[in-house]
């Protein structure tokens, strides 16, 4: 999925969308440059990787470099994958340091377990939430992306996913298929009172409950608490001392039922008597 920098406002497949000229007039601009430079440099700065040694990261979605040039910069080895042949010739070309991939974030990411140590990926995700094919289920594209990522990373580390979701319905399709496939973590929104400066990135952990970092020019005044971590402080709510989930309680019950809402099933309706116990009967 290739990463364009800037809110998508066309509704084709990315591999249709990026042909040559395209790529090339992509690649070339300076403006877009300078804003995949911005994004990149930002996501990498969430992973909080360690400053002692080079790490080996994956690009979901590098399009035809640009964010792996910051990488390389920073001196970590990456691997990039995205679905446009043409920005990978471009990347080519342009002889970036990382190895490419040909292959749809949507069918799963194609490693073996544990081999990264952390994954960034800048305006593609969304690109999950169409149904460009007959064949295509968002939610089941999502969690195959969400779920093989998971896999492929590992323990300890963190995603990073810049992306432009086009309404709250977009952000709670990706966040519950991330929790689904195992995730913590939540969004991190820099300057959300910025109609041009803000940006949402889906800060992922992998095998451990992390501290989510503090967003950009988002101070809360009169010390109101930041929102940002909603799905992960929802997660982790229902769960007692010992850490296994409160199990047959109201708030246990209600949460079950959410997920299902998500996911498109038919659930019933909330009453005062949702997770009541029944008196027995005689």
């Amino acid at each position: 999925m290739a990463g364009s920098g800037r809110r998508p406002e066309h509704r084709g497949p990315p591999e249709l969308f990026y042909d040559v000229a395209e790529a090339w007039k992509y690649s070339q601009n300076s403006r877009m440059i300078e804003i995949q430079s911005q994004m990149s440099e930002r996501a990498v700065e969430l992973l909080g990787l360690p400053k002692d040694r080079p790490c080996f990261l994956l690009d979901v979605g590098c399009g035809s470099g640009l964010s792996g040039d910051y990488i390389s910069e920073e001196g970590h080895h990456w691997v990039g994958m995205d679905i446009s042949s043409a920005m990978l010739d471009v990347a080519v070309e342009r002889e970036v340091e990382g190895d490419l991939i040909l292959a749809d974030m949507g069918q799963g990411i194609p490693f073996r377990p544990g081999m990264f140590d952390g994954c960034v990926s800048i305006s593609a995700v969304q690109w999950l939430c169409n149904a460009d094919k007959k064949t295509h289920s968002p939610p089941k594209r999502l969690y195959r992306f969400f779920s093989t990522l998971y896999s492929a990373l590992a323990r300890g580390s963190r995603a990073v996913l810049q992306l432009y979701p086009e309404n709250s319905e977009q952000l709670e399709l990706i966040t519950a298929q991330a929790m689904k496939a195992g995730f913590t973590g939540g969004m991190v929104v820099d300057y959300p009172n910025s109609a041009k400066a803000k940006k949402f990135f889906l800060c992922l952990f992998v095998g451990m409950a992390g501290v989510l970092p503090k967003a950009l020019g988002a101070e809360c005044a009169h010390g109101e608490e930041s929102q940002q971590a909603k799905f992960t402080s929802e997660r982790t709510r229902f769960r007692n001392a010992k850490g296994k989930s409160v199990k047959k309680s109201r708030d246990w019950v209600l949460e079950k039922k959410e997920r299902r809402r998500r996911q498109g099933k038919e659930v019933r309706a909330d009453t005062r008597y949702t997770g009541r116990k029944r008196r027995p009967r005689f």
